[in-house]
């Protein structure tokens, strides 16, 4: 592992950090941690970049025909009229077309084959008739065409030296196509975050185990470890944490010096059976914990030498709605990527609602359309334990803290799962 993260202790003089506050502090303390590799263009899609892409020269590096057709020099067809040009010889992609071409004269030309010297111009194969005449062929152009018709421009896609791609920018398959026509067999990437992912509680079973009274089965793990893939780390889930102080602090301090992060669920609160906060402050430094949100108030955010701990609540919906927020830019960060702000779209509401001041909430909603308008449907239900509104969600409702109602055709942030590849 590389990389050193700011242990000094962080002073909590609020009881619960407002959003934007906590959001300042997770800024402020992490940066990327992991080293830095060269990876091969096929593996690089889903990697985070660790330097630049530049283009070397430009790309296209030569005007070409964008069709099959006939390359000629605009002066030497009329608008008006067309033209009659002898076919001088033929280009192909990969094989230019070698000499000078004399005027009065086409080149039959197929896609992406450099323009001959002199030619600026393409009529499509279908726009021309050919003719013998004289022992040689003759193209008869339509009239119609534009200077420069079905001509792309060297450079026109990207000039020499232009930055292609950003560090911190998590490479998806049109990026890695980009690199590629720079010529690059290999970016320079980010070494992948390790995760850890634990669950705690005596009551939790996982699943495929023999169901018991009083017992709940453990959706937390299993949702973390897709949510934490689909952002681009690697997870490993490490079980369940009795309800035991020293097995939960025995198990932080095993996990922290193999992996870059933990992510924990449940055991987040004030209860005597909730030992996450207590653990990590016994065993490192906490920066974070209690926030003025709902659902997900009692997040923790501290670490442990230079891993980073992050205890969840221990309800689903919390859960997520913490991941999606909080700890997925915290670990992009870390896996050097840039810090991803969330997409928000302005829609109208379906619905209307009251909301305690003081407070930002995030509500499930889904998108519906209502007489040709895009609405916002708030599912109908609050509670954080309900994995249904969850699946039946499409988004959510970001509620700031300075606001006591929203009205039906008032217009709310709505966040769309699909801003987190969640789709």
């Amino acid at each position: 592992m590389t990389g050193k993260l700011i242990d000094d202790c962080f002073v909590l003089d609020k009881d619960r950090l407002p959003h934007h506050e906590a959001i300042a502090i997770l800024k402020a303390r992490v940066h990327p941690v992991t080293g830095i590799e060269q990876v091969p263009l096929a593996d690089a899609a889903g990697r985070f970049l660790a330097e630049a892409v530049v283009a070397p020269r430009l790309i296209p590096a030569h005007d070409n025909a964008a069709v099959d057709g006939y390359a000629f020099a605009a002066s030497d067809y009329a608008a008006e009229t067309g033209a009659s040009l002898r076919i001088a010889g033929e280009a192909a992609a990969g094989h230019p077309y070698g000499g000078a071409v004399q005027g009065g004269s086409a080149v039959r030309i197929f896609t992406g084959a450099v323009m001959p010297a002199g030619l600026d111009t393409v009529a499509m194969q279908e726009d021309v008739r050919i003719e013998e005449r004289d022992g040689a062929r003759w193209a008869h152009i339509s009239p119609g065409l534009k200077p420069g018709a079905n001509r792309r421009l060297a450079g026109e896609d990207t000039k020499a030296g232009e930055t292609l791609i950003a560090p911190g920018v998590r490479l998806r398959p049109q990026d890695v196509a980009s690199a590629a026509a720079t010529g690059l067999g290999a970016l320079c990437c980010h070494a992948p975050l390790k995760v850890a992912v634990f669950s705690t509680g005596d009551e939790i079973l996982r699943p495929g185990e023999p169901f018991a009274e009083g017992k709940v089965y453990d959706a937390n793990a299993p949702m973390l470890h897709g949510l934490i893939a689909a952002a681009g780390m690697e997870t490993i889930d490490l079980g369940v944490l009795s309800d035991t102080r020293e097995r939960v602090v025995a198990a932080l301090e095993a996990a922290s010096g193999q992996f870059h992060a933990i992510v924990i669920s449940g055991g987040a609160s004030q209860g005597k059976e909730d030992h996450v906060v207590q653990s990590i402050d016994a065993l490192g430094k906490r920066h974070l914990w209690q926030i003025a949100i709902k659902p997900g108030r009692p997040m923790s955010f501290g670490q442990i030498g230079d891993c980073v701990v992050l205890g969840l609540p221990g309800n689903p919906v919390a859960v997520f709605v913490c991941f999606v927020m909080y700890v997925r830019p915290v670990l992009t960060r870390l896996a050097g990527g840039a810090w991803p702000e969330p997409v928000r779209f302005s829609v109208p509401a379906a619905f209307s609602q009251q909301k305690k001041v003081g407070r930002r909430e995030f509500w499930r909603a889904r998108l519906v359309r209502e007489d040709g308008r895009l609405l916002a449907a708030k599912f109908p239900r609050d509670g954080s334990g309900l994995i249904s509104s969850l699946r039946e969600a499409d988004g959510l409702i970001e509620v700031h803290e300075d606001v006591q109602e929203i009205r039906e055709g008032d217009l709310v942030d709505f966040i769309p799962f699909s801003a987190f590849g969640l789709d």
